[in-house]
């Protein structure tokens, strides 16, 4: 055999072995990689979903669903095929008893079908969208010459209005369909496909949109939003909001807020009802931060947990009187009786001892007064403003929770780091954007800041302890050590003032105190016939944490 000969052997052995390879990995792409997608494309599929590449899908965690991690996935948006009926009025014969027959299937009015109908226009005109399969098939039976039924594809959320206020919802923008709100809005670009578009020549193939998998677990998730909505019912609240969040990483694992709607039917609520106010909207956060307040004395080393201090009931501040919520002088008092008896006038002894420039830094290093840089649009900073002021009663004020602004993310992430050892942890809610091809873009934990040390974390979270063991009763769970506060904050007027008798309460714990595996804040707004925190939102506390501890099989620390 000759040199050429061998040559050509081997040259064909080795176009063999790469075109194997390639098939190889194709395979291996598509057996493995690629199995999770197709998986859930199927699920979707079952569904009487289809062309579900059109725009990417949202999926929360559901580790009840599969015994594989990489399947424990539930579909929460997707795109779905949905009839829709049409018309050609120049095709009808008789356009007014067409109207009335249609006006019973539709449920329109029947003067206004006659209009459309009317008028032998031969253009289509779409006469109703995303009707039933029960509308369509009556209208198919009616057998009318000039009317039709097609189909097109939009967004659909199969859970309906089950964690909308995170989602969002598919909108119209100047340029077509956009997504708005919720996740939706903030990875528009990824679930559209533009972001993996962007540097690619026209002439090349258009890529597949991003899957975007988040960090919400389904089954939490739909106790949460029971629960808000029970105590919100009990309590004839307007509004009100759970977040659930791991402290260690900032993830978070459920966010439900209500009033909330219908994605699948978004023009049918009002504009106020798609804003996410867990990161849209401020509120004074009340007695909930004096813990804030006693980590920056115990960090500085001004007070320790059975620091003495005598209660005088009332103290006077550039003229303004400050007193306890009880109106009570309570005499001689510890450090951790203050955040138990939750008093204003101890809050306030703390905040002279830290001073003002401490007492701004800490603040500014808990989060307070900036964004979280939370993945979902809208955030707002919160408003720490009368502290840039210099007037020693506002700095009085704000250590009791008055006078400043928060969100309820900023809060729930400031307790975290009260909780994980000091470490305040960027919250987040999308745990990773898969890319065609299987690559994926996952989260990573990341610190913001370190605002207190580890030791005046565990101190701190010996003391919420001891607040609701001598406190709130109804917070407790037997075998657990559950640490936690409330706050109940008046709602100011616009006018430098409050609205007298509305209030809004709130409740922000974890558990077990160490090595919390949660942490909860549940706020309520304008609750009716119930003064304060204490006594409204303590059982639903108790209700949250304890299934928590049985989901996640914590075992007792007592």
């Amino acid at each position: 055999m000759g040199k050429n000969d061998t040559l050509r052997i081997k040259i064909i052995f080795g176009c063999v072995i790469i075109v194997a390879g390639i098939i190889g990995w194709r395979l291996f792409v598509l057996s493995y990689i690629r199995h999770t997608l197709y998986t859930q494309t199927a699920q979707a599929q079952n569904q009487n979903i289809s062309n579900i590449l059109i725009r990417g899908n949202i999926f929360v965690q559901d580790p009840k669903v599969a015994s594989t991690v990489d399947n424990q996935r539930y579909l929460v948006a997707t795109n779905k095929k949905f009839p829709l009926v049409y018309v050609i009025p120049a095709n009808l014969t008789d356009s007014a008893t067409t109207a009335s027959q249609l006006a019973g299937i539709l449920n329109l009015d029947q003067d206004d079908l006659k209009t459309l109908l009317g008028g032998g226009s031969k253009a289509t005109k779409i006469i109703a969208r995303k009707i039933t399969t029960e509308q369509a098939d009556a209208i198919n039976k009616l057998d009318i010459e000039g009317i039709g039924i097609r189909h097109e594809t939009d967004r659909f959320y199969p859970a309906n209005s089950f964690l909308a206020k995170v989602i969002g919802f598919l909108g119209f923008g100047e340029n077509g369909r956009l997504g708005q709100y919720g996740i939706e809005s903030y990875f528009n670009d990824e679930l559209s496909g533009l972001s993996a578009q962007a540097g690619k020549t026209t002439n090349e193939k258009a890529p597949r949109p991003d899957d975007v998998v988040l960090t919400i677990d389904r089954n939490v998730q739909i106790f949460a939003e029971t629960e808000l909505h029970n105590v919100l019912t009990k309590w004839r609240a307007s509004g009100g909001s759970i977040i659930i969040q791991d402290p260690e990483t900032g993830k978070i694992i459920a966010m439900a807020d209500e009033p909330t709607f219908d994605p699948n039917n978004y023009s049918s609520s009002p504009t106020s009802a798609y804003i996410n106010r867990n990161v849209q909207e401020i509120f004074e956060p009340g007695s909930s931060f004096k813990p804030i307040t006693m980590a920056m004395g115990i960090d500085l080393g001004k007070v320790a947990p059975n620091t003495t201090y005598t209660d005088p009931g009332i103290i006077e501040i550039a003229g303004r009187q400050i007193h306890n919520f009880d109106n009570l002088a309570h005499g001689t008092v510890t450090m951790t009786q203050i955040l138990e008896k939750s008093l204003n006038t101890g809050a306030a002894f703390v905040e002279n001892l830290v001073g003002q420039d401490n007492f701004l830094n800490y603040v500014i290093n808990f989060g307070f007064g900036q964004k979280t840089a939370l993945d979902l649009p809208g955030e707002v900073s919160g408003d720490v403003a009368n502290l840039y002021s210099g007037r020693q009663v506002n700095f009085v004020t704000a250590s009791f929770g008055q006078g400043i602004a928060v969100t309820p993310i900023q809060l729930i992430t400031a307790y975290s780091a009260l909780a994980n050892g000091g470490k305040l942890m960027r919250p987040y809610v999308v745990e990773k954007v898969i890319h065609e091809g299987g690559t994926e873009d996952v989260t990573q934990p990341e610190v913001a800041s370190i605002p207190i040390s580890e030791k005046t974390s565990a101190k701190i979270r010996t003391m919420l302890v001891s607040v609701v063991d001598n406190g709130f009763d109804k917070a407790r769970i037997k075998g657990y050590d559950v640490a936690g506060k409330t706050g109940t904050a008046q709602i100011a007027d616009g006018r430098g003032g409050y609205q007298e008798g509305v209030f809004i309460h709130n409740f922000v714990g974890f558990a077990p105190a160490s090595n919390s595996k949660f942490v909860i804040l549940i706020k309520m707004d304008k609750p009716q016939d119930i003064t304060f925190a204490a006594d409204s939102l303590s059982p639903t506390f108790r209700n949250v944490a304890q299934y928590l501890l049985n989901y996640y099989n914590v075992p007792p620390t007592r």
